[in-house]
């Protein structure tokens, strides 16, 4: 019998599977859509459709305990002021998960999670933002 068997174990201890899906999140929320194979995306729609929730809340109660899911602060930052107002409107369906073939090394399938409604521009700003800043310092 398969009693409490909710989750994919993705060949990974829990503290690795908590830390990979904190790490997964801040990404998420950060860039708005990642690409990642395709179990990972599965088990990580869930927990971000309830991270929004938590923002769409808004209280001090949900964004400490974003916070302890997440563990980047700049990141919770984001999810509570913009996607908290964002989804206020939208009930539930806050990721999409599409299929995007197979990963050329391993042939592991491939997905691409994303926010729906998501901000184009997010998709590697931060990368942007920093490697200017490194070609300025070179410059300099």
């Amino acid at each position: 019998m398969r009693h409490g068997l909710a989750h994919r174990k993705l060949n990974k201890t829990s503290s690795h599977r908590k830390a990979m899906f904190a790490n997964m999140a801040a990404s998420l929320i950060t860039h708005e859509q990642i690409m990642t194979t395709l179990p990972k995306a599965k088990e990580m729609a869930p927990l971000m459709d309830k991270l929004i929730t938590l923002a769409k809340k808004g209280d001090l109660a949900a964004r400490r305990q974003a916070i302890a899911k997440v563990r980047d602060e700049d990141a919770v930052r984001k999810l509570f002021e913009v996607m908290g107002d964002r989804y206020k409107d939208r009930n539930g369906g806050y990721t999409r998960v599409m299929k995007a073939g197979n990963r050329p090394g391993d042939n592991a399938p491939v997905a691409v999670l994303e926010l729906v409604d998501r901000d184009e521009s997010a998709k590697g700003a931060a990368d942007k933002a920093r490697h200017q800043a490194e070609m300025d310092a070179m410059d300099e």
